[in-house]
């Protein structure tokens, strides 16, 4: 490819995840790992809004934190934070409502569990862990901004007291009044100058409109633009696997012969099939 063709083609694709950018909000977890990953100040403003308590104090704050489990499957969690006092936190977002479902939020709680047991110890010295899921939808139904789940005794009626507790952020929540209902209305905003909270409103100016922050979006797009492609094959339909496939080879400058080859390995497709997907293609482009 030529220097003039290298150069449209980094324009076009810099344009297409500028304005994929400009569509993320906070609810989007690729958005938000990024966002809150790293950044202790942000992520502790959130977390003491959503538990109610000034007093929390984060020491560290990682996003996309994998727990790996040798004996099954492992967890990768949005945001992993450990506060001063011991306490572990998981925070996730989810768009769709099967992803924080009650085995989904046990899961997590458990490899939290483990993350902190030390090997040695015959009895676990467990700080307290929270599963934080901030959900698009009214999950559990209840019109409430938040839902506390912690384990009881019910024949006597008070709480277990082991530590262990379970949020849900209702994410339809409206009333801007309170504190968490602001909370949820700025991770629903696109743009900066709709927030309520400044310190989030400060940061997504950063990644949204200042230069070096757009940069660092569009490196991390670039970085992992074949992974998302690997993604889509497995989470949704292989006609827009396959389609969005073929837009990005083409705007990298493929020949249509290697176009051809490359989604017939890559999907199992016959010469008919992987013909009749380049046609498509053509015809919405």
């Amino acid at each position: 490819m030529s220097g003039l063709n290298q150069e449209k083609v980094k324009k076009s694709y810099r344009e297409r995840y500028l304005q994929i950018l400009s569509e993320f909000c906070l609810m989007d977890d690729s958005f938000m790992t990024l966002f809150f990953g790293g950044n202790i100040e942000t992520t502790q403003f959130i977390l003491r809004i959503i538990l109610e308590d000034p007093g929390i104090t984060v020491i560290e704050t990682v996003g996309q934190y994998e727990i790996k489990n040798p004996n099954g499957r492992s967890a990768r969690l949005d945001i992993h934070a450990v506060d001063a006092n011991g306490q572990h936190f998981d925070v996730e977002v989810q768009r769709q409502d099967a992803g924080a479902d009650a085995e989904r939020a046990r899961f997590n709680s458990s490899m939290l569990d483990t993350k902190m047991a030390t090997v040695g110890d015959k009895i676990p010295k467990l700080k307290p862990a929270y599963v934080i899921f901030i959900t698009e939808n009214d999950v559990l139904g209840g019109g409430l901004p938040l839902y506390h789940i912690d384990r009881e005794i019910k024949e006597l009626d008070k709480p277990f007291g082991d530590g262990s507790h379970i949020i849900y952020v209702n994410g339809a929540y409206t009333n801007e009044s309170e504190p968490i209902g602001k909370l949820i209305h700025d991770f629903r905003c696109k743009s900066a100058s709709e927030m309520h909270y400044s310190i989030l409103a400060d940061r997504t100016r950063y990644f949204k409109e200042d230069e070096g922050g757009q940069e660092h979006m569009c490196k991390l797009m670039e970085d992992f633009k074949n992974e998302i492609m690997d993604d889509f094959r497995d989470e949704i339909s292989k006609e827009v696997a396959v389609m969005t496939a073929i837009e990005s080879w083409r705007v990298d400058g493929i020949a249509e012969a290697e176009i051809l080859n490359r989604i017939m390995n890559r999907y199992d497709l016959n010469v008919s099939e992987a013909e009749a997907y380049l046609a498509k293609s053509k015809m919405s482009a």
